[in-house]
């Protein structure tokens, strides 16, 4: 699986990239980026944005990183993407601190816990850095816009949808999160859980426990086909992780055990391509690049004071037409589909 990700991670890394002390920057013009002005604290043109994900070598992230650079090709400014190494709150205080250092435009954070980096956050805001959350939210006084995927019941609701459909609607099912602290998959677990209470439809389908893989290829391998032994009635795994379905995926096909037990949950498409078709396994999944690249716009807006997080504003994200401001400062992509063997070979990621 590591093998894998490499090779997904190496056809992915920008030949323009220049590497130092951790951290990835790109230019996306020829120009100085600007910087706010003292007087309002709106930036005059586009602006450094500094990228914090939950883990720097994750091709997801690797591929909003790609994104950002393509937008800020389109319309200027920077892209500084740092590299966590441990997919965690804490491991990304650092990286944060390092950006109010260098005095970013906007900070864009994907956020490992809802809580740990808010202190940090709001420093960085005390010191005139916009702040945006992508991906994973964090607490929204820490931030100004939530760049979200698509809304959060609906993701919950589409890995149960596709669960119950590749199981026939009933069995034995499990989770295998990310980590506990994680905030989306926390969200998503959530909204299934309550559903799974309340909709009589679902009355046959239970769910035995929900385990983590640790955002690690061979944890989320291991716990796979740990969960495979404890529950010998297990159907099915939702795994709402990036890194987990193709590890999980890998590991159930080498042991036997996959088609016996069914997959579903969120991965790019290109990981586990080879198992979708076989019809064991079901993704959950949107355009990454889109989301990316929707990132940089949005950030952009933010740091001119184009919009300040106020529901209903709307802000302009190049080829992706006009976005509007929701509750809470949330922005939304858009739906993503359920990916089967009839439509995944319309996934470049």
């Amino acid at each position: 699986m590591r093998d894998g990700i490499s090779r997904a991670i190496i056809a992915t890394v920008s030949v323009t990239m220049v590497v130092a002390s951790g951290v990835w920057t790109s230019n996306g013009s020829s120009g100085t980026p600007a910087t706010a002005s003292a007087s309002n604290g709106c930036a005059s043109g586009p602006v450094t944005v500094g990228y914090v994900p939950k883990l720097g070598t994750d091709p997801y992230m690797v591929t909003v990183r790609n994104a950002a650079q393509a937008a800020a090709k389109e319309i200027g400014g920077k892209v500084v993407y740092t590299s966590p190494s441990d997919a965690t709150g804490p491991a990304q205080i650092p990286f944060v601190d390092q950006l109010i250092v260098q005095h970013v435009g906007v900070i864009a954070i994907s956020g490992s816990d809802l809580h740990s980096t808010a202190p940090a956050l709001k420093k960085a805001m005390a010191a005139g850095i916009k702040v945006i959350s992508f991906d994973s939210d964090v607490e929204t006084d820490a931030r100004t816009l939530f760049i979200n995927q698509a809304s959060t019941p609906l993701l919950g609701k589409l890995m149960l949808d596709s669960m119950y459909k590749i199981l026939h609607g009933k069995g034995d099912f499990a989770i295998l999160s990310s980590t506990p602290t994680a905030v989306n998959q926390n969200a998503w677990i959530a909204a299934m859980k309550q559903r799974l209470a309340t909709d009589s439809a679902l009355s046959k389908m239970h769910l035995v426990t929900v385990a983590y893989g640790q955002e690690k290829a061979d944890v989320n391998a291991q716990q796979a086909l740990a969960l495979t032994q404890t529950y010998p009635n297990l159907k099915g795994i939702i795994v709402p992780a990036g890194i987990g379905l193709p590890a999980a995926a890998e590991a159930l096909s080498r042991s036997g055990a996959l088609g016996r037990v069914k997959l579903t949950g969120l991965a790019p498409v290109t990981l586990i391509k080879k198992y979708i078709l076989s019809g064991n396994v079901q993704d959950i999944w949107w355009n990454v690049s889109d989301l990316g690249y929707l990132s940089y716009y949005a950030a952009q807006a933010v740091a001119e004071c184009k919009i300040t997080g106020t529901p209903g504003q709307s802000f302009k994200a190049g080829r992706l037409g006009s976005r509007t401001v929701g509750k809470d400062g949330q922005v939304l992509l858009g739906p993503p589909d359920i990916v089967t063997p009839r439509n995944a070979n319309s996934f470049a990621f």
